[in-house]
């Protein structure tokens, strides 16, 4: 039922296996949102409000596409049998490489994609 609500209401939704936080980059932007908020907090809810807009607007696009591509090489990991402590490794591996992944977003295609859902672009007011 979700996934034809979801389709029928024109979005795209993706969804990842349970408890696998790794899988999900939503999961570092929310962490660095929460981080930024923490660093700025005064404790009171008003502070709250009005910090939430420069959290949001926080994480910049490159950091966030840093995460994907992370992402992409946990699935890859994944998909080739490794278990948690060797899929870590791999991607520890890749990440201190100075190549780039084959399945790497070429910044044109990224740019349409960002035209696309400008709600990810949009500034903290």
């Amino acid at each position: 039922m979700p996934r034809g609500t979801t389709k029928s209401a024109g979005h795209l939704c993706i969804f990842l296996p349970k408890f696998h936080c790794e899988l999900n980059f939503i999961e570092f932007f929310w962490g660095a949102v929460k981080k930024y908020l923490r660093d700025h907090c005064d404790y009171s809810y008003a502070g709250l409000q009005k910090n939430l807009p420069g959290a949001l607007a926080s994480g910049d696009l490159t950091t966030i596409r840093k995460w994907e591509h992370q992402m992409i090489q946990w699935m890859d990991a994944y998909r080739e049998g490794k278990g948690t402590k060797e899929a870590q490794i791999q991607v520890k591996r890749f990440g201190t490489h100075k190549q780039h992944s084959d399945r790497r977003v070429y910044e044109s295609v990224a740019r349409v994609f960002d035209q696309s859902y400008p709600i990810w672009l949009t500034p903290a007011r």
